[in-house]
């Protein structure tokens, strides 16, 4: 019998996460490489596995990531909720606490897009009175 894998898709800004879990050894891989090698500061790699923590599930899980777009943070945080969300369809008792640490939320704030008439998404030109 082959274990059950679970997946989820996590998005922060222009980041998209799809995020595979399965129980194991505790291994994560992001785009083919080593979660730390990948997220190459504490910070984004304690970032991108914070569900684990909250839950109390680090190590317990063979984690398989692909992500593409956005920036290193943006990636991190898609990272983050593909794994919250693969958590709660594994098992659905999980979801109060992800839900309490806020990890199950899908952070919204994007870039504004420019304006015509405008040099960006809410600045002016500056004004000469003459």
């Amino acid at each position: 019998m082959s274990t059950q894998v679970f997946d989820a898709v996590g998005r922060r800004k222009t980041a998209t996460a799809r995020v595979r879990i399965a129980r194991g050894t505790g291994k994560i891989t992001v785009n083919g490489k080593a979660l730390d090698e990948y997220c190459y500061t504490e910070t984004l790699a304690k970032a991108a596995t914070g569900p684990l923590k909250t839950v109390d599930q680090v190590g317990q899980f063979d984690i398989d990531v692909n992500v593409n777009g956005g920036g290193a943070t943006g990636q991190a945080g898609a990272i983050s909720l593909g794994i919250a969300r693969a958590l709660q369809k594994y098992n659905a008792e999980l979801r109060p606490a992800l839900k309490k640490a806020g990890q199950l939320t899908r952070d919204g704030r994007a870039k504004e897009r420019k304006k015509p008439g405008r040099p960006g998404a809410r600045a002016r030109f500056q004004f000469s009175k003459r």
